[in-house]
C-alpha cells in the first residue's frame, strides 16, 4: 500500500519588489508609532546619563591612576 500526499508545485512566487522610495513613507510612519518624551522626560534623562557618565568616568579614573602609580613603584621609575 502506498499512501499518496499531495504536495505543493515548490515553486514560490517571490514577493514583490518595493520601490526604493517606498523606504521614506515607511520611516515616517514608524516615527509616528513611537513614543517620544516630553521635554522634561528629555531633560531628566539626559541629566540622569551626565551624572552616571561622570561618576562612571570618575571610578575609571581613580582605578586608571592607582594601576598606573602601581605600575611605577613595580618598574622603579
Amino acid at each position: 500500500m502506498t499512501s499518496h500526499v499531495k504536495r505543493g508545485t515548490g515553486a514560490k512566487s517571490a514577493p514583490a519588489k518595493k520601490s526604493r522610495l517606498a523606504f521614506f513613507p515607511e520611516v515616517v510612519a514608524e516615527l509616528r508609532k513611537a513614543h517620544w518624551p516630553t521635554r522634561q522626560e528629555a531633560l531628566r534623562l539626559s541629566l540622569l546619563v551626565l551624572v552616571v557618565c561622570t561618576v562612571v568616568g570618575g571610578i575609571l579614573f581613580a582605578f586608571d591612576s592607582a594601576f598606573a602609580a602601581l605600575f611605577w613603584q613595580i618598574i622603579g621609575g
